[in-house]
């Protein structure tokens, strides 16, 4: 709370892809007392750790800079998507599931709030005035290209939930009442129609802070795309399971796939090990130590991601040592979480249901 403008600025750079813009940024903090952050999430199968571990150091930060954080439980959103065919109670039993997996590795609960998009709309029913004002002022063709989203592609074949969805969420920057707008930068899109469109209605547009998407830990081919549509292809995806680290795998889970994961020799760009060191690992421990045999040179302690960074590329490093390394520390640090699932009666019972649900794109 005692943080200059500055710190703050570096905090959220740390794990901002973009700020749009700083400079708005810095004047809220420089002027008001009370700042919220939002993001939302539609309940829909595991929780990986791009969503679990990452969001939880995303959040701790925001929240350390006295930022009040609005976890928005987008369950209406996840029926409208098409989770878990639609079915709104499997859907909230996944949003229990989500919230327990926070709280197990670390989140700052006092400093943040979660509402549920079906209570919160019921409650407040000028809500759908907000969608509507908001779609007289949208194109269709503009709304349509915010269908990126849901993780659909654009066309007209597409349920009509597609244009409705947009404009729901950015309501949902109003009624929650979000300085910012703190979403991953596969959301861009919806945060720079609200930008574009609050003025219009006399409301105030949200700072749009959009969050790095950890890359999926297999390799796929995005010659041709844009940087932005790239990152997006290339993030983890729960709908395939061995690009994902997911909250509760096992050991043996955790090693297996980084076993199997992507990680191009002597290259950083496009590296899911690196990643997750970079943004993960480094982020919770102040250094790491590599195991290798002492023909190979040895235990090796390294104190900074850059460090690493530097041995790797110079070929100090061989890849199947950083897989194991970084797998280990990962494995590590779910393990409170597992611990809570096992142990934890209504964990348990949530992890043992949504376990049984078929996992929808």
């Amino acid at each position: 709370m005692g943080l200059s403008v500055d710190k703050k600025i570096e905090l959220i750079k740390s794990f901002a892809e973009e700020i749009i813009n700083e400079e708005e940024l810095r004047e809220l903090f420089r002027t008001k007392k009370e700042i919220i952050a939002y993001d939302g999430f539609e309940p829909s199968g595991q929780i990986h750790i791009a969503q679990g571990l990452l969001r939880t150091l995303t959040v701790n930060k925001l929240t350390s800079c006295g930022v009040k954080f609005k976890f928005w439980v987008a369950d209406w959103f996840g029926m409208l998507n098409n989770k878990l065919g639609g079915d709104l109670n499997k859907i909230h039993i996944v949003g229990e599931y989500f919230i327990e997996v926070w709280k197990a590795c670390g989140l700052d609960m006092k400093n943040v709030e979660f509402i549920w998009a079906s209570d919160f709309i019921k409650k407040n029913p000028e809500y759908w005035e907000t969608v509507l004002k908001l779609s007289m002022n949208s194109t269709i063709n503009r709304v349509m290209r915010c269908g990126q989203i849901m993780g659909r592609e654009e066309s007209t074949n597409n349920p009509s939930a597609q244009i409705l969805y947009p404009l729901m969420q950015a309501a949902d920057i109003h009624h929650l009442k979000a300085d910012i707008a703190q979403l991953g930068l596969d959301q861009r899109k919806v945060n720079m129609l609200a930008r574009d469109i609050f003025p219009k209605l006399g409301l105030k547009p949200p700072i749009a802070v959009h969050h790095h998407m950890l890359l999926g830990l297999q390799h796929k081919n995005t010659e041709g795309m844009n940087s932005i549509d790239k990152k997006i292809e290339l993030k983890m995806s729960k709908s395939k399971p061995e690009t994902a680290i997911f909250m509760t795998d096992t050991k043996e889970d955790v090693f297996r796939k980084f076993k199997k994961a992507y990680c191009p020799e002597k290259e950083e760009k496009d590296n899911p090990i690196l990643e997750y060191a970079k943004y993960i690992v480094f982020e919770k421990y102040k250094s790491i130590i590599i195991k290798r045999p002492a023909k190979y040179g040895g235990n090796l302690e390294i104190k900074s991601y850059d460090k690493l960074k530097e041995l790797f590329i110079a070929g100090k490093i061989h890849p199947l040592d950083l897989k194991d390394t970084i797998a280990r520390y990962v494995d590590e640090l779910l393990q409170p979480v597992r611990e809570h699932f096992k142990k934890n009666k209504k964990a348990k019972e949530l992890l043992k249901k949504i376990q049984s649900f078929e996992v929808s794109r």
